[in-house]
């Protein structure tokens, strides 16, 4: 833009993330080791959710950890807002379906247009990892989401909803599901850990392939949203970032992420509660937003800015019940240009 030409209108967007713990049916069982749900914490945790999700308001909403995509229908009915699509690719509630099987899945429910919705299983051909033990690494445990969506002013947007592997010990057991590893050695308490970053080290990585389709030669802004089970700064993450490429390979900003939280505009008041779960009392960020270079508000590309990122995060400190989450909730305010009104030719 020329410094006398009229700024540019700007259409907002609300983005959130949110890792809704365990959201199951009443009366089914999800984990071997849990108790399902009665009908009454059922009710406590679609109410809890449901409240939150209306303080949010989000227009594009991306959950983790659904066990029921009927159980998510519910609590955005209890929010009491208007959502035009709901997905949660295998956790579906209909006939012959009864939602997700072995582990929770990822999903998004948006007020906007969805052109194309797929969800990835497998790793790129070629890209396995080995774990000790346990053979090659070809598949996310929780399939990655990506949804191709469109404003209503015409902008298109990509959004991929992620939920990587845990830092949870991964002990081995047999086909029956018994530990065939002594997990009080404390040895074999390391290599189980082990185990566990080198799957999530997998699922970066193969996340990070997914990210470079979605963004080389491209001018469609991509926001990525989930819970990465690590911290900005940790490796995993940067892996999926690929942002210190920029330093010596400026075309590496093309295929790039940042977190919207260091792009926040300057009126966005930072406050130091930038945290979304808590662990033997150390809060830490594991839930994230990271955008595309068309969000740098100086970016070359650039076709918006962030203009504020928020810590939903209270209810960590009312103790741990599973009808409420353990994970804080984030949401960013988003901001695409708009384009400029064709003018009206004369009668």
């Amino acid at each position: 833009m020329r410094p006398n030409d009229p700024p540019q209108p700007l259409a907002t967007l609300m983005v959130a993330t949110c890792n809704v713990l365990n959201l199951a049916n009443p009366g089914r069982m999800f984990y071997e080791n849990q108790e399902p749900y009665s009908a009454a914490e059922f009710e406590r945790k679609l109410t809890w959710l449901g409240e939150r999700l209306r303080m949010l308001n989000a227009d594009v909403l991306a959950v983790q950890e659904v066990w029921d995509e009927a159980a998510f229908k519910g609590a955005l009915g209890r929010s009491g807002l208007r959502y035009d699509f709901v997905a949660v690719p295998g956790a579906e509630n209909d006939t012959g379906r009864h939602g997700a099987q072995g582990t929770p899945r990822v999903g998004i429910a948006t007020r906007l247009k969805v052109e194309a919705l797929q969800s990835f299983p497998d790793f790129p051909p070629g890209f396995q990892v080995e774990v000790p033990g346990m053979g090659p690494h070809t598949r996310f445990e929780r399939p990655p989401l990506v949804a191709t969506l469109r404003m209503k002013h015409g902008q298109p947007l990509n959004v991929l909803t992620a939920h990587l592997k845990s830092k949870r010990p991964k002990f081995l057991q047999d086909a029956q599901g018994h530990p065939t590893e002594d997990r009080d050695d404390r040895k074999v308490m390391a290599l189980a850990s082990l185990r566990s970053l080198v799957m999530r080290g997998a699922e970066a990585m193969a996340l990070r392939c997914l990210v470079i389709d979605l963004l080389h030669r491209t001018n469609i802004p991509l926001v990525v949203l989930g819970d990465f089970n690590d911290t900005p700064d940790s490796v995993t993450t940067q892996l999926i970032c690929a942002t210190t490429e920029i330093a010596y390979d400026r075309s590496a900003r093309d295929v790039a992420l940042f977190n919207a939280y260091d792009l926040q505009g300057d009126a966005a008041l930072k406050k130091d509660v930038a945290y979304s779960h808590i662990h033997q009392g150390s809060p830490s960020v594991l839930d994230q937003i990271l955008v595309s270079e068309e969000f740098m508000a100086t970016g070359r590309n650039s076709v918006g800015d962030v203009r504020r990122v928020d810590y939903f995060n209270d209810h960590l400190h009312e103790g741990r019940d599973r009808t409420r989450s353990d994970h804080g909730f984030v949401r960013a305010l988003l901001r695409l240009r708009m384009p400029p009104a064709t003018p009206q030719s004369p009668p």
